[in-house]
């Protein structure tokens, strides 16, 4: 839950770093008393470093995760630039959470298919961990999952091994291109997504990554069969402030730090096109 005031950062502390990929690292970050504030999958937390910013990151660990919270965070910036730096140990500054969440409830007894690109498997494997916890509520799980080669591919282990290995759950992961050493398919994930041929029957399908990809995901899925209701996908990139003040991810009447990030292709379409 928020604190009383929601630009109010309470402070965190960096449990451990992990190098994910030469410009992704995940970060393990804990509360005074375990996790700062209760979440659901699909909401953001805004992390800040005095005196350089703060910038908002999806969360990508589960809400069944009870000591912690995990940040997978690309670095493209000053703000990521100085987590990146970080070592264990380092406190840092957290406020949230922010934004609506994906509809768990609503997709209770259906078949899931999430489809990630890249850093874009970050809001996705909080609403994986959080399904594979609750298994019995979620039919069959297809997770598609790509990167431009094998090394921009996070959290490989978890993703072939792990995630592999859960009942009734099947992996496709894919790269852009021919890499030495790279047994896999090889191919764009729009183009594997419609190759694998998903039928729409009882499906929910939630994407991910980068907005050129979920344009041509959003195409494929279209020619599948797949209903605007039966698709989901996130906006965070537009949030800035959190808190719907600066005004920077309204969209229309919409603000994506209040009204999503999560939302419905159904949704999206009533939408001025800006998005």
């Amino acid at each position: 839950m928020c604190s009383a005031n929601p630009l109010m950062p309470q402070t965190a502390t960096v449990l451990d770093i992990t190098a994910e990929t030469p410009d992704i690292k995940t970060l393990r970050v804990s509360g005074k008393d375990g996790l700062p504030f209760e979440f659901m999958p699909g909401q953001c937390a805004m992390l800040s470093i005095p005196p350089v910013g703060e910038a908002i990151f999806s969360i990508t660990s589960s809400p069944t995760c009870r000591d912690c919270l995990e940040f997978s965070i690309k670095e493209v910036g000053a703000v990521s630039g100085a987590l990146h730096a970080l070592a264990p140990g380092a406190q840092i500054g957290i406020r949230g959470p922010y934004g609506n969440g994906f509809p768990v409830e609503e997709m209770k007894g259906k078949d899931l298919l999430f489809i990630g690109g890249g850093i874009g498997l970050a809001p996705l494997r909080s609403l994986i961990g959080y399904c594979f916890a609750n298994r019995k509520d979620y039919g069959q799980i297809d997770i598609v999952y790509g990167a431009r080669s094998p090394a921009d591919l996070i959290r490989k282990s978890e993703v072939k091994e792990t995630w592999a290995e859960q009942p009734n759950t099947n992996v496709h992961l894919t790269v852009d291109a021919e890499f030495p050493d790279w047994q896999g398919h090889v191919g764009f994930v729009p183009t594997y997504v419609a190759e694998l041929a998903f039928t729409p029957q009882g499906k929910v399908a939630i994407t991910c990554g980068p907005p050129i990809m979920i344009k041509f995901v959003l195409q494929a899925l279209e020619k599948l069969g797949f209903a605007d209701d039966q698709v989901i996908t996130t906006l965070e990139m537009r949030m800035k402030c959190g808190v719907g003040k600066c005004g920077r991810c309204n969209i229309g009447p919409v603000y994506v730090c209040k009204d999503g990030p999560v939302f419905s292709l159904a949704e999206l379409n009533k939408l001025p096109t800006e998005y």
